[in-house]
């Protein structure tokens, strides 16, 4: 039995994998080390508790996004991945706008965009390339 589901699991599509990286790496470190996070979007100044404190509420958020990634399966997986794509295109827009209206250093806004775009196309892919039943709309 515990081989079964270690080959269903094993059957996922390489972009879950990375995206759940991505998600568990992203999580952690809005959990462990908001300051650090914080100072690379806003550099030289003291962190704002706010912001701290939303770095930690989305780490959690992001992490037990990521752990759902690789313990869903089926029809739960699939919808994971869809909120994903939508959770990942909320990101890249907010960072876009960011940049536009001058609320981000320009550099900063380049790279956050890039970086939430690059998990948006993760989770499409996720959602669409895979043959194990977790994309492709099966």
């Amino acid at each position: 039995m515990a081989k079964k589901r270690a080959a269903k699991a094993a059957r996922r599509p390489a972009a879950v994998y990375g995206l759940a990286g991505i998600r568990l790496f992203n999580g952690a470190a809005g959990l462990l080390a908001p300051a650090l996070l914080i100072n690379r979007l806003d550099r030289g100044s003291e962190p704002n508790p706010a912001a701290v404190y939303a770095f930690r509420l989305f780490g959690i958020r992001t992490v037990l996004l990521g752990l759902d990634l690789l313990t869903s399966r089926d029809e739960r997986l699939r919808r994971g991945l869809r909120e994903g794509v939508l959770i990942h295109t909320s990101d890249t827009v907010t960072a876009a706008l960011l940049g536009l209206r001058g609320q981000l250093p320009p550099r900063t806004a380049v790279m956050t965009t890039l970086i939430s775009a690059t998990n948006t196309a993760l989770a499409v892919r996720a959602l669409t390339g895979g043959r194990d039943g977790a994309g492709g709309g099966r």
